[in-house]
């Protein structure tokens, strides 16, 4: 393994200027990183002083991190030192100044090289960036974690940092045909990020495989104990049958049952589960929480800079401040109630993971849009974790990704087992063309 290969968990790490002609010579086109952070004679010179630093740190032959000199690239609402933080929007830097966030303090501690800030939907709501699918440039990444998922789908990095309130993480991988995993609720520290609905935001990541994904995990999470054997016992597969899996788009329910036929030819226990009967009612308390959060984090920005807002993010926080208070209660008190049911119909059914399509189908063409959150609603609402598997292809090339969801706190169980069984989806015969993570060439 040479200087040029930088897999998490992997031998040495890229050189500065390898990764900087990476980046410089795709994101011309894919345009997944802020250029007005920092220009790319700038960033070179940064990733260099980087580089050289994490190597003085830990010089060679000695004990290296996880993520030695592996480069990482962080959604522009995430703080690091050194690098302005704007949301995606036209407001001045100074008004999100302040600490480094927890989770980078992370990843430099385990060795890893900020490659830069990446685009994001303005705040991480819906106004989309400039950034495109580097499957198809006419076709959106997703979002609002939109950079991110491009970079890593591109190969300009091998991991980056992204959000998710709703489907920020799940369905930009599914997009782009990389993986994406959203822990526990809580479970990566929140600080220092730019809020978009505090009890609903979550952080997360993107890499090219499940493995690089575990190896991040175990740096960023609390209390990462990885599960006995890697999740080597067999787990039993759950599809949530009923007005879910209804709200899918036709490609998306065929490549999901071709899918599901994967893990059930394996010989792997797959249940079909009534789920979700009151999904209309539970989306509506999803949406008043959310919108409601939203206006009360922009309640201080909003009123001195809205001439500054883009018209989608004006519409949310209008909505927001439309929600009365007792209905933001009552929303946050059937929550409560939604997810001790999830829970209890989990223990009932004896699923360890539900399975679905990770979106509603392939990335829509055009930039204006970053999809439909659909797929990723209940589990974000639960706070559960989530894994975003690229697993198929349309006849036009464009990903089409399963999700992986497991109960609270199983986030090593999840990503042991997405590990170990994620072949079965991704075998070559499953009708892919390419590398998962790769665009094709």
């Amino acid at each position: 393994m040479d200087s040029t290969t930088y897999e998490p968990g992997g031998a040495p790490s890229v050189t500065a200027d390898v990764l900087c002609d990476r980046i410089d010579a795709a994101d011309t086109a894919v345009r997944a990183f802020v250029t007005d952070a920092e220009s790319p004679a700038a960033r070179r010179e940064r990733v260099r002083a980087e580089v050289a630093a994490v190597h003085a740190r830990w010089p060679a032959g000695g004990a290296r991190p996880a993520l030695f000199g592996v480069p990482v690239a962080v959604k522009d609402i995430v703080r690091v030192d050194g690098l302005p933080t704007r949301g995606g929007s036209r407001l001045p830097a100074e008004v999100f100044e302040g600490p480094q966030a927890s989770v980078v303090d992370r990843l430099r501690a385990a060795g890893a090289v900020i490659a830069g800030k990446t685009v994001t939907a303005e705040f991480a709501i819906s106004a989309p960036g400039p950034t495109r699918n580097p499957h198809a440039l006419d076709h959106s990444p997703g979002g609002s974690s939109s950079g991110s998922a491009a970079a890593v789908a591109a190969g300009m990095v091998p991991l980056a940092i992204g959000t998710q309130t709703v489907g920020s993480v799940i369905r930009p991988a599914a997009y782009c045909g990389v993986v994406g995993f959203k822990p526990t609720a809580g479970r990566i520290p929140i600080d220092g990020v730019i809020p978009n609905a505090p009890s609903l935001d979550t952080l997360g990541v993107f890499a090219a495989t499940p493995a690089a994904a575990a190896v991040a995990a175990a740096v960023l999470c609390d209390g990462w104990d990885p599960a006995p054997g890697g999740g080597r016992r067999t787990p039993v597969f759950g599809v949530p049958d009923g007005p879910y899996l209804a709200e899918a788009g036709p490609q998306a329910r065929e490549a999901f049952a071709r899918q599901v036929a994967a893990l059930t030819d394996a010989g792997l226990p797959v249940r079909r589960v009534p789920m979700f009967a009151e999904l209309a009612r539970d989306t509506d308390d999803m949406f008043a929480l959310n919108r409601y959060e939203a206006a009360r984090t922009h309640a201080e920005w909003f009123p001195r800079h809205g001439a500054l807002y883009r018209e989608e993010s004006v519409a949310i926080i209008r909505q927001g401040l439309a929600v009365p208070r007792a209905r933001y209660d009552d929303a946050l008190r059937r929550r409560d109630v939604f997810r001790a049911e999830l829970w209890a119909a989990t223990e009932r059914a004896g699923v360890d993971v539900w399975i679905c399509p990770a979106a509603t189908g392939p990335a829509p063409r055009g930039l204006t849009t970053t999809g439909d959150p659909a797929m990723c609603r209940p589990w974000s609402y639960a706070g559960w974790p989530s894994l975003a598997l690229p697993a198929d292809r349309t006849h036009a090339g464009l990903p089409l990704g399963c999700q992986w969801v497991a109960r609270a706190g199983a986030d090593e169980l999840l990503l042991g087992w997405a590990v170990a069984l994620a072949a079965l989806l991704l075998a070559p015969d499953r009708g892919t063309a390419g590398a998962p993570g790769q665009p094709p060439t």
